[in-house]
């Protein structure tokens, strides 16, 4: 599905610290529906640590997170759990419960958020493992799958609730480039059949040219937005030198002493 002009998320003048230690320094940006929107930069940069802000698991120094016309960072009580319902997050470990089947872990959030019956919280768990290409290890354990099955059982959790968003933290790490290639195919797919809008973090250029309809790319000595655009816009026509070496896998130029 293409991304429309709609925005969905809006990032305004977030700054983020960790004591005494910036992260983040005034950074905006918005997120158009059903666009998938990738959040790249170098180790340090303050990746996850927006990622962690845009959800809520941590308010900022200062600025908002507006999710659907709602301020993450401000609501509270029942309006919070609204909020929360709209997306949901696949983190880097895939975060499935060993002592669970893969079913039970699909069912988890259903049996958390809804009162829907035993049987249709199973039912909808088993379609969402079919939608990820995981119908026939529903009744497996998390340890009998492969990392990349583990990501997508992850992912079929996170559309348990039916989100409008979903927000993927490094999906692709630590798997080979076949598997890798198959997740980048399911994100297309889910975007494109069910309209989901994806905020993703990662560092993984074949995902990032394979998936993304725009970028935007942190700089660590900055601490703000250094890049913003198509994968083939920053790769080809952006002057920022950071930028060029990141999409051409160039190495930092040798400093002298």
């Amino acid at each position: 599905m293409k991304a429309n002009s709609e925005v969905i998320i809006a990032v305004k003048h977030l700054t983020a610290a960790y004591g005494d230690r910036l992260i983040l320094r005034d950074i905006s940006f918005e997120v158009r529906r059903g666009e998938v929107f990738v959040i790249i930069g170098s180790s340090g940069s303050g990746k996850s640590t927006l990622l962690k802000h845009m959800i809520g698991l941590l308010p900022p120094q200062q600025g908002e997170v507006w999710i659907e016309g709602q301020n993450i960072v401000t609501a509270e009580g029942e309006a919070r759990t609204r909020l929360l319902r709209h997306f949901g997050v696949v983190f880097q470990g895939g975060a499935l419960f060993g002592s669970l089947s893969v079913v039970d872990n699909v069912v988890l959030p259903l049996s958390e958020f809804t009162n829907l019956p035993e049987v249709a919280r199973e039912c909808v768990a088993l379609s969402m493992l079919k939608v990820v290409g995981l119908g026939g290890a529903a009744h497996r354990m998390p340890a009998e799958l492969s990392g990349g099955m583990q990501k997508r059982a992850a992912i079929a959790r996170a559309m348990a609730l039916d989100p409008r968003i979903l927000f993927l933290d490094e999906p692709s790490a630590g798997l080979d480039p076949v598997t890798s290639a198959g997740l980048d195919a399911l994100i297309q797919e889910l975007s494109r059949y069910f309209g989901i809008t994806f905020v993703i973090v990662t560092h993984e250029l074949p995902s990032i040219n394979a998936v993304a309809d725009r970028v935007i790319m942190l700089d660590e000595q900055t601490r703000c937005i250094i890049a913003e655009g198509s994968p083939a816009d920053l790769r080809l026509r952006n002057g920022n030198p950071a930028v060029r070496r990141f999409f051409n896998r160039e190495p930092q130029p040798a400093q002298r002493v």
